[in-house]
């Protein structure tokens, strides 16, 4: 039997249950200033105590008019102006129109606002050529957008650049937010080397840290980077004491697979319990889950794809769930049409890099070529996961596959 049938290799759909029922979400709220709450997960539902507009407005530059003078006449005199901050406030004789610019309040009886494109201004007032006036015309009501006491987001929903404008139109200036995850991570090997240090022999440049951190920011948590911890057991404890202490969840990349210097499941036999270890999934088989003391850990693949696409697809949904982003869902599976052969063996699914295209409104895609989970450059060069279930072989040129679209968290 192969080592990927091997039979103790937990389901990633069996994996996420476990993990998901571990999870309490944080219950401190914070009160922010709507400026400062881009990325946090709303705490409560969010009602809108006004009318948006909160009164009828102009929704184009022209002339408001009653529809009852139009039939009179075609041309009206100009009675007077409204413009946005400055509504028309006099009297409106019968038979004239109010000039009015986009945004004005609309004058007390108006029925239509005509662009001024469908005018003619002359010395008796102004002509309107549009033959067919309808009523409410170029008129936007109360309450158009928005109306009093509307739910206009709910609460588990995580706040975008998209939402806070439209929270200002309420004229709502703090918001009740759930504080933010912390995540602490740390990547473990004698072999890794820092950034802008020559490699000596047998060594590589930690990468694996610039994806884990931008990854848990982008899931809406407070990254904690503590650097690289070398294969000691005493210095990995003490790492690992030390990340739980300020975090509620732990992250490492590396030393959760069978080599004789990855400590780090003994360390967690230790100090904490092991939920799991090993999925069927590839990259990413040496996946573990369990608890510290005072923190969930994640321990992640220490080859660079492996780590980032566990962090993606297992680790993702957890700290969403952490974080009270109920709203949070995976990118559907979408079915698409193979350019080219993937290579597979049955026993884990797998996720394949690929470049996806519509051609003719059918979904095609294309692997980015070398997929070892060694080999960067194919998560750089892809725009969705080609996702092969675990019974599947080959895949031939032609034949249909699910492919995933990565989500924001991915650009």
């Amino acid at each position: 039997m192969s080592g990927c049938d091997a039979p103790n290799l937990m389901l990633i759909e069996d994996a996420l249950q476990h993990m998901l029922a571990t999870v309490q979400p944080v219950e401190q709220v914070l009160h922010l200033k709507l400026q400062d709450s881009i990325g946090f997960v709303l705490a409560e539902d969010l009602l809108s105590p006004i009318n948006v507009p909160p009164f009828a407005n102009s929704a184009m530059d022209g002339y408001a008019i009653r529809l009852s003078d139009l039939k009179q006449s075609t041309t009206l005199p100009l009675a007077g102006k409204s413009f946005a901050g400055e509504p028309f406030d006099g009297e409106w004789p019968v038979g004239s129109c109010i000039r009015i610019m986009t945004g004005a309040k609309i004058p007390s009886g108006c029925d239509a606002v005509i662009m001024q494109e469908n005018t003619q201004s002359n010395d008796e007032g102004v002509t309107f050529t549009q033959t067919e006036v309808r009523a409410n015309q170029n008129i936007r009501p109360i309450g158009d957008d928005i109306k009093q006491h509307d739910l206009v987001l709910s609460k588990g929903s995580r706040l975008t650049a998209r939402d806070v404008p439209m929270i200002a139109t309420l004229g709502i200036s703090h918001v009740n937010v759930y504080r933010k995850p912390k995540v602490a991570f740390f990547s473990t090997g004698d072999e890794l080397k820092p950034l802008g240090q020559p490699l000596q022999d047998g060594q590589i440049y930690d990468s694996n840290r610039y994806g884990i951190k931008p990854l848990i920011e982008k899931f809406g948590c407070e990254a904690i980077d503590l650097g690289i911890i070398p294969d000691c057991p005493e210095t990995l404890k003490s790492a690992f004491q030390k990340a739980q202490a300020e975090a509620d969840v732990v992250v490492t990349s590396g030393g959760v697979s069978v080599g004789e210097a990855d400590y780090t499941k003994d360390i967690l036999d230790e100090i904490g319990e092991i939920g799991f270890w090993k999925l069927a999934i590839k990259p990413g088989k040496p996946f573990a889950f369990g608890k510290l003391s005072d923190a969930l850990f994640c321990g992640l693949p220490g080859n660079p794809v492996s780590a980032f696409i566990t962090l993606y697809v297992l680790v993702q949904p957890l700290l969403a769930k952490l974080s009270g982003h109920s709203q949070w869902q995976a990118e559907p599976m979408i079915p698409a049409v193979t350019k080219q052969g993937f290579r597979k063996s049955p026993g884990r699914t797998d996720y394949q890099r690929g470049v996806y295209s519509i051609e003719n409104g059918q979904f095609t895609v294309e692997s980015t070529g070398n997929q070892s989970s060694g080999a960067f450059r194919s998560m750089s060069l892809a725009n969705c996961f080609v996702v092969l279930e675990k019974d599947r072989g080959h895949v031939q040129a032609g034949d249909t596959v699910q492919i995933q679209l990565f989500n924001s968290a991915l650009y």
